[in-house]
C-alpha cells in the first residue's frame, strides 16, 4: 500500500509537471524534492485562494481544519476520505455535531474558550461533538479525519453561529473544486462525488 501511494503520488505532482510544461523539473530533481515541492505551492495556494475569497466577501469561508483537508486532497487524492463525499459530508457533520453541543450546553451565545477558559460545559459540548462526529462518520460510511477538528472549532465557540454553517460549507466545496481540477488536470481520476474501492491508479513509470 505504501509503494501504490508513492507512485500515485508521483504521478499527480508529474502529470501536473506535464501539463503546465514544466517537465523537466522531475528529470532534474529528486522525487522527494518535487513532492515536497508540490505540496509547498499546491497546499499554499489552495488555502490563498479561499483566503482570498474570504478577504473580499469578509466571510469565514477559511477554518483551520482545511488545512489537514488540503493536504489529505492532494497527497492521497484516490483515498476513500479524500473524496468529495466524505470530505463534504464529514466537515458537514462536524459542524452539525458542534452546534448541537453548543445548544445542549447551553453556550451558543456564549464567548469562545480562547476568550474565557474551558469550563465544565466547554468540556463537555468538545467531548459531545468530537463523539458524536466519529459515530456518524462511521455508521454513515464517510470517515474524514480533519471533520474531528471541524467538530472542535465549533464546539469551543469560534464558529458558534448557525449562520455560519453554509459559509463554513462553501468553503469545504470550494476547496473540493480546486482538487477536482489540479488532480484531474495532473491526470488523477479524483472523482466527481464518490471514490471506488475497486479504482486503482493508472500505471506510472519509476522515477529516476
Amino acid at each position: 500500500m505504501g509503494v501504490r501511494n508513492d507512485r500515485l503520488r508521483w504521478q499527480l505532482a508529474s502529470g501536473l509537471l506535464r501539463a503546465l510544461h514544466l517537465e523537466r523539473l522531475s528529470q532534474r530533481y529528486s522525487e522527494r524534492t518535487v513532492l515536497a515541492g508540490f505540496n509547498l505551492v499546491n497546499g499554499g495556494l489552495s488555502i490563498a485562494l479561499i483566503a482570498l475569497v474570504a478577504l473580499l466577501t469578509q466571510q469565514a469561508f477559511i477554518f483551520p481544519s482545511l488545512g489537514a483537508t488540503a493536504f489529505i486532497l492532494f497527497h492521497v487524492p484516490l483515498a476513500q476520505a479524500a473524496s468529495p463525499r466524505n470530505t463534504f459530508c464529514g466537515h458537514l457533520l462536524g459542524a452539525v455535531t458542534g452546534l448541537f453541543s453548543l445548544y445542549l450546553f447551553g453556550l451558543l451565545q456564549a464567548p469562545s474558550a480562547i476568550e474565557t477558559g474551558v469550563s465544565l460545559a466547554r468540556v463537555g459540548a468538545a467531548a459531545v461533538s468530537l463523539g458524536l462526529t466519529g459515530c456518524l462518520m462511521v455508521l454513515l460510511r464517510v470517515p474524514h479525519p480533519p471533520a474531528g477538528a471541524t467538530a472542535l472549532i465549533v464546539s469551543l465557540g469560534l464558529m458558534p453561529q448557525p449562520t455560519q454553517l453554509p459559509v463554513l460549507m462553501a468553503g469545504v466545496a470550494l476547496l473540493l473544486g480546486q482538487a477536482f481540477v489540479i488532480n484531474r488536470l495532473a491526470g488523477i481520476p479524483y472523482p466527481l462525488w464518490q471514490a471506488d474501492g475497486r479504482q486503482r491508479p493508472a500505471s506510472v513509470s519509476e522515477p529516476s
